[in-house]
Order: structure tokens, then sequence, then C-alpha cells
């Protein structure tokens, strides 16, 4: 594995930081905390004709209210940080960093200028995977695992609902200026897929499901979605990524070390079998990340294995079947608790 430069880190971790201080210094309005259940969230209001509007900040934390607090000082800064980010998306290309080729870097920007991200929208798949780059400061293999046409986007459900907030325009909007058309579905008038015709880029929609894998709701998005089991593990506490896309992009992924023990029960799972090529991608996604945190983040790979393991009998199967043909993989996991 090539690690990038301290320079290339330093420079992502800034881009990061910058991106955050442009997403709340963008929202206008009065910083407002909510409580919904056992969490709070941050909502900026501001009167539109006679009613109240309450766009999205983001769950409280001590990183979001210390934002806050500066949120005056950060509109002013807004010119000049877009000034250092264009600096720093260069300085990045100049390290050898990855960027986000045209096509996916111009969906995944407007899906952020609507507030996909910001409302937990989360991407999932092999986009997720190129994003790693920054985070674990190591150089992608450049072939067939980072390979992919699809974006995959995945929001839990009972998050869309308790927000309350919507994105602006609506995805159906966002992407028919993208000349990207609704794909049909078994339930009639319900779309959880795009594509892009020409390109052959194709944007899913997906949630958590606990049971059968149906079409739900995303209000927030404004769109259906396909349910998938497991994916509740896959997008448990997220993170912020940068995609480097002209000035870049703030986008939401998944930790790392769950998208790799994620990666072991898809593979042992998929309908078409675990020898099929998606299945092999899915094993050396994996193994590339799990031999890359074994290194550098051990702690943060046993707690998402371990955690992966005592859900139940099925999780331990699927990763125990996946790990039988990953001899190496098993190793360094098992030497995680030694």
């Amino acid at each position: 594995m090539t690690p990038l430069s301290s320079i290339a880190m330093s420079a992502y971790t800034d881009l990061v930081r910058l991106l955050k201080d442009d997403a709340l210094s963008g929202v206008e309005g009065k910083p407002t905390l909510k409580e919904r259940g056992v969490k709070a969230y941050w909502y900026a209001a501001r009167r539109v004709g006679t009613e109240m509007r309450f766009i999205y900040i983001g769950e409280d934390s001590d990183e979001t209210r210390a934002r806050i607090d500066r949120i005056e000082e950060l509109r002013r800064a807004a010119k000049d940080r877009k000034v250092e980010r264009s600096r720093l998306v260069r300085l990045l290309r100049a390290e050898g960093m990855t960027p986000i080729d045209r096509a996916t870097g111009s969906i995944l920007s407007a899906m952020a200028a609507a507030g996909t991200f910001r409302l937990g929208g989360t991407i999932v798949g092999t986009n997720a995977f190129r994003l790693y780059e920054g985070e674990l400061g190591i150089r992608l293999p450049i072939g067939g695992m980072a390979n992919t046409g699809d974006i995959d986007i995945a929001q839990f459900e009972k998050l869309s609902v308790a927000l309350q907030d919507q994105v602006d325009p609506g995805l159906a909007e966002t992407f028919s200026a993208l000349k990207f058309d609704p794909l049909p579905s078994l339930d009639q008038g319900r779309t959880w897929r795009w594509a892009q015709g020409g390109s052959g880029q194709l944007v899913e929609f997906l949630t958590p499901a606990f049971g059968d894998e149906t079409l739900r709701d995303l209000p927030a998005l404004g769109v259906n979605a396909q349910g998938l089991n497991y994916l509740n593990f896959l997008i448990a506490e997220p993170i912020h990524a940068a995609a480097i896309y002209r000035s870049g992009v703030l986008v939401q992924v998944p930790r790392p070390e769950r998208y790799a023990i994620h990666k072991l029960i898809i593979a042992d799972r998929r309908r078409d079998g675990a020898g099929s090529l998606k299945s092999a991608k899915d094993r050396e996604q994996a193994a590339f990340l799990i031999e890359a945190m074994a290194e550098d983040r051990p702690d943060d790979l046993a707690r998402a294995y371990a955690t992966a393991m005592e859900v139940g009998p099925r999780w331990r199967e699927h990763i125990g079947n996946s790990l039988k043909r990953m001899p190496d993989t098993r190793g360094m996991l098992d030497s995680l608790g030694a």
C-alpha cells in the first residue's frame, strides 16, 4: 500500500473542515435546538411568508455547537474559504489524490446543493470506497475493485421522517436537469432508481430493512428506497468526506471499518452466488480496507468486527463463509484480539 504524503493528509483534513464550515454558514436563519425522542437536532429557523421554516443543520454535538457559536464569523469568511478550498483541491491533485470523474462529480454536487447529505443521505457501495483515500491516507488501487457506474444513497427511514425537512429542489427535479429518467419498479408509481441516458450512470436509493425487503418512503429526500437487511450496520455513525471535484463537495459515507465488515456479509449473501464477480469485488474491497486498518486503526476495526459478530448466528455465518475464502484476512482479524 502506498501512503499519501503528510502534505496531502493535512490538506484533505483542512478541506473537510472548510466544507463543514460552508455547510453551516450557507444556511440562513436563527440556530434552534429541537429534541426528538432521546436525540436533539439543530435547525435554522426563518420566516417564510406567515410560516416558520426549519432547515436541518445537524445532530447536536460539541462540534456542531462550536460551529454555531462562530456562525457569523463563518458567514463573513465565505469568499475566502472558497479560494482556500480551490487551492487545497489543486494541491491534492498535485499530490496524486484521485479526483471524482466529471459525471459522478456533477451528480454529487447537485445532490449536495439540494441537501441530500445534510439530511442524512449516505453514499454506499464502490463510490464510498473510492472516497476513503483521504480518510485513510492511502492511495486506492486503480482497477476493478474501484470501478463503478452506480451511485447508491442510503438513509434511515426513521431519521427521514423525524427530521421534518426536505431537499430543495426536489431530487426528481435535480435528476431531470441532469438528463436522468426514472426507472419503473414493480410497485406502480414508486421510484427508487434513476438512469442517465448516454452515460449509463445509475442512482439508487436504499434504506435498512429488518425482515421484508420492500420499498419504503424517505420523506426528507422525497424518494422511495429499496429496503435491504444488514444495511443498518453499514450506515450507523457515518462520517463526512470530501469529493475532489471543483472546489470540493462535502458528502457523507459509512465508517470504513463498518464498510469492510459489511462487505464480508454481502459477499456471501448475494443472490447470484458467492463465486460471482460482484462477490469477488466485495471481498477485494474488504481485504484492502482490513489490511489498511489492521495496521493504522486496529481498535476501530476490532470494534466493528466484534459488533457484527455479536448480532446473531446468521451474521456470523455470512462473515465466516466469506473469510473461508480469505485466509490472510481472517488471520488479520483474529490477531486483533491478541
